[in-house]
C-alpha cells in the first residue's frame, strides 16, 4: 500500500510504501495528485517503479478473478492456454504451501 506524506500547507512531499504510520494517508496510483508530485519532481523512474510495485498485486487479483470465473462455470480452466494454466497451477501451489490461498475477488461476480 502507498502512503503519501504531506506539508504544513498539505502539499505532497514524500510517498512511501508499507504500513501505515502517524502522519501518512493511504494513497492511490490512480490519484492525480500522487501522479502530479511524481512528474512535477522529476521522477520519472519512481512513476515506473510504483507502477511497478502494483504489478504483483493486480496478478494475484487476477488470478483470484479466474478462479472465481472457473468455479462459477463462466469459463474452463482448459480454455486457457496451455502456457498460462502452468504457470497459474504452479503459483496455487506455492500459494497453499505458504498458507495464502484465501480468494481476494470473491463476490466480484
Amino acid at each position: 500500500m502507498l502512503y503519501i506524506e504531506r506539508d504544513q500547507d498539505g502539499h505532497i512531499v514524500a510517498i512511501r510504501q508499507g504500513q501505515a504510520a502517524d502522519g501518512l494517508e493511504p494513497a492511490s496510483l490512480l490519484d492525480e495528485e500522487v501522479l502530479s508530485f511524481l512528474r512535477g519532481s522529476g521522477e520519472i523512474d519512481a512513476l515506473a517503479q510504483v507502477l511497478s510495485m502494483s504489478d504483483a498485486s493486480i496478478i494475484r487479483v487476477l488470478e483470484d478473478l479466474v478462479d472465481v470465473l472457473v468455479r462459477k462455470k463462466v469459463i474452463l480452466f482448459t480454455d486457457l492456454p496451455a502456457e498460462a494454466q502452468e504457470k497459474i497451477r504452479q503459483r496455487q501451489r506455492m500459494r497453499r504451501r505458504i498458507g495464502h490461498d484465501q480468494i481476494m475477488v470473491d463476490d466480484i461476480l
